[in-house]
Formats: C-alpha cells, structure tokens, sequence
C-alpha cells in the first residue's frame, strides 16, 4: 500500500512538472504573423497575444496609422518589427500609437511624410488608454517634418510608465515642437520611469525662434511632479534647433554620460527639481559662441563628473550658466537657484566657464513688469572639487553678473592663477599639464598629490569618476582620475542608434553642367544637378520666363559677362528657394521687369530652410530682391560683393508678425555691396516679442554704400532691425537717403554701430531698453 501511493505521488509529480514544462514553453512559442497590408497588419495586431511577433513586409508603408493596442506580458512582449531592420519604410501621412503594456517596435524607418496627429509615435491611444513598458528601439526617423514650420508636433511623445526610446536614430526635425516629449499630466504618467538611452539625434537645423528643443521633460504648468525620467548614452550632434537642447520641467530626472558635441544650446534645468547630471560631455569647436554646457535654475540639483572642452558659449549658453530667478516666480519663468552642488567637474578651454546671475535685467525695468525682473541670487550652492584649465590667463574664470555671496567654493583647482581670483577662497592655483587620451579628451598630468579635496555633505557617494573608474582608493579633482581607464570612443557611432543605419551619404564628386547662351535649358539642368554640383553660364545673355525652383545645394557660375534676363509673371521670383534649397550664385546680372522678384522663398509648405549666398552680381529692376514668406526660414542668407540697383524692395524678412520670438533667417550678412534707389524695405528683418531665451537673429552690415534709397519707406527708417538680437553696422556710407533714421538698434541686446559716414540721410539711434510685447 505504502509503495502505491508513493508511485502515486511520484506521478503527481511528473504529471506536474511536465505540465510546468509545457506551460513555460507554452508561453515562449514564438507565433510569428507576416503581413503585406494594413488590412493584415489591423487584424493581426487585434489578435495579438503575448509572444506573437508581427512581421510587417519590406517596402513603402504609405500613409498608414499604426493603433499598437496589445497587451503582452513581461518577458514575453508581443512585437512588430520590420523583415529587414531599415527596410521597411513608413511614408506619406502616417503615424504609429501605443495602447497597452509589454509592447515592442523594432526596426522601422519613418522618413518623406508627416505625422497627421500631434506625434510620430505616440505611446498613448487616448488620455485613458496610454503604454506602460513598451519600447521603441533601431528606428530611424529623418526629416518626417510637417508642411509648415508653426504646425506643432513631436515625434516621440512618452506618456504612461516605465516606456523606453532606445537604439534609434532621429534627425532632421524643423518645425515647431521638442523632437521628443516626455507628458506627465494626470497620475498615471507621473513617477514614469521612462528610459531614452543610446539614442542618436542628430542634426536638428535652427528653427528661427523658440520651441525647438531635442527633449523636454514635462511642462512649465506640471513642472511640480516627478518625473523620474532618465536621460543616458545618448549622442546630441548638431542639435541646433533652439538655446536648450535639453529642457528638463519636471522633478527627479536624471541626465548621465550623453555627449552633446557641437551642438547649439545647453541642458537646462528649465523647471522642476532635484535632477542628477552627472557624467556628461559637452564638447564644442574652439571658436562658435553658440555651443553651450549646463544651464542651471530651480532647486536641489547634483551636477557632477561633467567634462567641459572647447566650449565657447555666452550668456545663456555658457559652460556653466546660473541664472538669477524671478521672486515668487510663476510656474512658466525663473525659480531661484537654491541648495544645488557643482562636484568634480572639468573645464578645459572653456570661455569664463563658471557664470552667475546670468539673465539679471534689473536695468530693464522701465520696460518689464516686476513679475519678469530677475533679481533673486543664487543661494546655498556649494562649487567643490572642480578643476579648471586654461590657455588663456588674462580671460576671467568667474563672472558674476549679479552677486555671487550666496555661492560657496571650495578646492577647485586652476592651472592659471590671477589676482582676480583672489576675492574667491575656494579657488587655488595648481600647477599641471594636460594629456591627450583621445579624441576631445584631455587628462590632468602632474597634480600633486597633496591637493585637498573638500569632503561634503554626501560626497561619498561620488564614487565613481566620469569613466567609471573608483574615486575610493585614487581620487582626485575634476571629473578625470589620473588612473583613467577604458577610454571611451565618444563619436564611435556604433555606440548609438540603429546597427544597421549609416550617417554616411555618398557624397560623389561634384559634377560641372556648362551652358551657352544659344540652346540652353536652364530649368532642365536644373532637374538633372545633384547636390553639390555647379552649373557654369558662359558669356551671354539667357531668357527665363518662368521661376527656377532651388531644392538641392547648388553653384550657378557666370564666366564673362553672363546676363539672366526674367520676363515671369509679376510678383512671382526668378529664383524660387524650396525646402532644402541651398543656391550659391556667382558673377550673374540679374535683370527683371520692375514688377517680379528676384529671389523668393514658397509661400507656404516650406517644410525646411533654404540658405542663398550672392556674391560677384547685379540685380537691377525688380520689385523685391528678396521676399521670404511667413513661415519660411533661411539659416545663412549672404549678399557680397554685389550691386542693388533701381528695386522697388530691397530683402523683406519681415513677416513672423505673431510676436512669439520667431524671425524669417538665422545670420543675414550684406558685405561690400551697393546699394542704389531702392525705394523700401531696404533691409526689412524683424523678431517679435520679449523672449530672453531667443537670442538671434544675427545681422551683419559692413563695408557697403546706401544711396539714394528709402524714399518710399513708410516708418521713415531704411535698415529695420526690430526685435533682432545681434546687429553689427559697420564701415558703411549713407549717403542721400530720404529717411529719418538709418537704423534703431537696441542697446539691451547686442547692437552695435562703428565707423559710418552719414550724409544726409538721418542717423543713427540706439535706444537702450525696447519695449516689445511679452511672449508669455
């Protein structure tokens, strides 16, 4: 009896254990579904269950909108992935949304369309039905831009809990909005835990205003709740769009080992408190005052390990930026910075690295509201254990634009000691060398060892220095231990986004398409040229009847007298700049019929920027030199060398009239030109609206004459300049122009005047403090 129910039990067992077995291969069954359609891909995702893997087809997925409503489970996620990663491309007016949990999407390329939704890849089906632990990785998406410029959108919007953007590729984003969202209004998106890791994003071109961001975290009115966002191993390359590269608006977030290299902006601490940015890269050229390092407001902040090389930044995007904040700022503006440590970082060959009270504007106050003046100071920030080099011992390390007292420094060290630095205790000279350990990166070489370290509150748990290595038995100041090891590649790009995605285009060698002007095709060659090619105009004189369309980056050279005469429509232009449109035009006289343009970008569906350089050229009898449309924008329009003669309008970039910080061209130079009875606009480039964190747009004038020019011009000033941040008037002659002022610059901003010869033709005011409407 005993043996029986031993055996009994012993095939219970089995019995069990078979059924566990056949239970866990059960639930690891890979159910592989292959789709051709949307149709299919519709129905299989509805009849999804957890393990299923759906294979959408190679080839042009045409404007499809993907809903991912499934719920796996974990460890065992239902995924959609393409045949081939890269080889499926999702096109036109298309968009994919996320509605469940343990949900994957693998391998897709979303390029040539728009989203039709206010999100590429959304993880949220609606506000009840959002994606908690879903991911998105080895994905591309690469100019998917909206038609115009101020049609806002994202193209990788986070809601839920504990979703992840991983491995993918995202470049290329022109219109309004951050390339990624992170949401957190309502519980279920608070405490997210979100991961954006290993990401590349690339090249991001200037916007022309605000609102440009590669990421922001939360927004100013949820910038209270805790996000718990991390932010690591990313590559931010170029990321141009706006001052902040990163905008972080909510609590706990923290930023670790991402390398923005050669990127125009900063990390910002924009709203919200207690991040941790620890262990970061912020790498610049030596020379553009445009890249940026950390830009620190609110509270409680931890600021550690960062290495800082050749970074040249100003004001709001300088190394490092403190800024003072507004008393008992609204949600939407500047906190005070309070309780923040700046611990164990590296400034090599940065421009006055270290900067408080950066946006003090007491001295506007008789155009601002006491709600927008920024006066609060700094207070209980702790500047330790940093180190700092430079090649230059005459350029300040600290600047303070409002009183530093409520920042403390202790033993950071610098190779170049002034009298200067004096007034700081916790700054001390250190003799000591640099090393090259790779590329962009430099170590320390003869520290001594008895420099001192400032031990503070929590300091030991800055264990690690940047590369990973132990503080606890070789430590040292700055973010480099002198026993560095396994030298990170920073720019490898096997480090970040797709395998199977290259950065590299086939750039073939440039190709000559020589005209005369018996026989030619302009408009035809014009189809033909690939990017980078020069079409050559031989002497003579060439008829155009209808607008040339620029859509690529291209040279047309006279050689000899060349002439294009445009018999178009009236108020169409000769030159039509399309999105993407990059046209050099060298040694051409242009000649029109006193009632078409010259230059012009499309008046609407600029979905990009376009750039013009003129150099060595005539244009003569047209209506407008140029005339930019409202929401175009030009990165680099450039007239050198060149005569502007008998036009109705000279170069109108005047129409972004929504007073939002936006404005029609980045850097406009006009250098040794004439320009000669042109009766308005002469040069007409205007950005409206008080926004402190615009800080363009960029205008040259130098070595040019103005005669006889503005007669007609309505507010009696020939060079308008409203609103813009950055002007130069240089080394010019007006001479005979009917105007009551030459210019109005603006004196709070940075505009300048020098060495001009005016003849009868007004002058010249700079008035200090111009009122314009807030933005916010």
């Amino acid at each position: 009896m005993l043996n029986i129910k031993m055996n009994f039990k012993l095939e219970k067992v089995c019995a069990l254990v078979l059924m566990l077995f056949l239970i866990g291969c059960t639930n690891n069954i890979e159910n592989k579904i292959f789709v051709q359609d949307s149709d299919q891909l519709k129905a299989a995702i509805e009849n999804a269950v957890a393990g299923d893997i759906i294979t959408l087809k190679n080839g042009v997925w045409k404007d499809v909108e993907i809903k991912f409503v499934a719920d796996g489970e974990k460890g065992n996620p239902i995924v959609l992935k393409a045949e081939t990663p890269g080889k499926v491309f999702i096109e036109g007016v298309s968009n994919l949304k996320f509605g469940g949990n343990y949900l994957v999407v693998d391998g897709f390329y979303f390029r040539n369309g728009f989203t039709p939704s206010n999100a590429v890849i959304d993880f949220k089906i609606s506000k009840d039905k959002v994606a908690n632990n879903c991911t998105v990785r080895n994905t591309v998406i690469e100019d998917f831009n909206q038609l115009s410029r101020d049609r806002k959108d994202h193209w990788v919007e986070f809601w839920g809990r504990h979703n992840v953007l991983e491995r993918s590729y995202l470049s290329g984003k022109s219109n309004e909005g951050p390339t990624v969202r992170v949401e957190i209004k309502g519980n279920r998106n608070i405490k997210n835990y979100h991961k954006i890791i290993n990401n590349h994003f690339g090249p991001r071109p200037r916007k022309g205003g605000p609102k440009a961001e590669t990421i922001q975290l939360g927004d100013s009115f949820s910038s209270m709740s805790p996000s718990n966002t991390l932010v690591a191993n990313n590559l931010f390359e170029e990321c141009n769009g706006e001052v902040e590269i990163i905008s972080s608006k909510t609590n706990y977030n923290e930023f670790r080992n991402n390398v923005f290299y050669k990127s125009e902006g900063s990390l910002v601490t924009r709203h919200g408190n207690y991040c941790i940015i620890d262990g970061n890269y912020f790498i610049g050229d030596g020379n553009s005052k445009n890249y940026g390092g950390i830009r620190l407001i609110n509270t409680g902040h931890s600021v550690t390990n960062n290495y800082f090389y050749n970074l040249k930044g100003e004001s709001f995007r300088s190394p490092l930026a403190v800024m003072n904040g507004i008393p008992k700022s609204p949600l939407n503006r500047y906190n005070q910075v309070t309780d923040v440590v700046v611990a164990y970082n590296t400034w090599i060959n940065s421009s006055i690295p270290l900067q408080f009270g950066v946006g003090e504007n007491l001295e506007q106050a008789e155009v601002l509201p006491a709600s927008e003046l920024r006066s609060a100071r700094p207070l209980r920030m702790l500047v330790a254990n940093n180190l700092l080099y430079t090649d230059n011992p005459s350029e300040p390390v600290i600047m303070e634009h409002d009183k530093a007292d409520g920042v403390r420094f202790e033993n950071n060290y610098i190779n170049n000691y002034s009298d200067s630095l004096k007034q700081y205790d916790g700054l001390i000279s250190a003799s000591f060398q640099l090393e090259e350990i790779g590329e962009n990166l430099l170590a320390p070489v003869g520290l001594s060892d008895e420099i001192a370290f400032f031990d503070g509150f929590e300091f030991d748990k800055i264990s690690k220095d940047i590369f990973g290595n132990s503080r606890v038995a070789n430590n040292s100041v700055g973010a480099i231990i002198s026993s560095a090891n396994d030298i990170p590649d920073l720019l490898n790009n096997d480090l970040y986004g797709p395998i199977w995605f290259s950065i590299e285009k086939n750039n073939s060698d440039a190709k000559e398409f020589i005209l005369n002007a018996s026989g030619y095709n302009l408009s035809q060659t014009l189809k033909e040229v690939g990017n980078g090619d020069q079409i050559i105009l031989n002497e003579g004189v060439y008829s155009i009847d209808a607008s040339l369309k620029i859509s690529k980056r291209i040279s047309i050279i006279g050689k000899g007298e060349v002439k294009i005469q445009f018999t178009g429509n009236d108020h169409t232009p000769l030159f039509e700049m399309n999105p993407k449109g990059d046209l050099t035009l060298e040694n051409v006289e242009l000649i029109g019929n006193g009632s078409n343009y010259a230059f012009a970008s499309l008046s609407k569906n600029m979905s990009s920027h376009y750039n013009l350089k003129v150099t060595n050229s005539s244009i003569i009898n047209f209506d407008f030199v140029l005339k930019a449309y409202k929401q175009s924008f030009a990165q680099e329009i450039t007239f050198e060398n060149s005569h502007i003669l008998n036009c109705k309008n000279g170069l109108e970039l005047s129409e972004e009239i929504n007073d939002k910080g936006d404005y029609n061209v980045e850097f406009l130079t006009i250098d040794s030109c004439q320009f000669e009875n042109v009766g308005e606009n002469v040069i007409d480039y205007y950005r409206g609206g008080y926004d402190e964190s615009t800080i363009g747009g960029n205008l040259l004038v130098s070595n040019s004459s103005f005669t006889n020019c503005g007669a007609k011009e309505k507010n009696n000033i020939l060079l308008n300049t409203r609103g813009i941040v950055n002007v130069d008037i240089s080394n010019n002659t007006f001479k005979n122009n009917k105007i009551r002022l030459v210019a109005l610059l603006w004196g709070a901003k940075n505009n300048k005047h020098s060495n001009n010869t005016v003849v009868n033709s007004g002058s010249i005011v700079t008035e200090q403090n111009l009122k314009l409407k807030l933005v916010y």
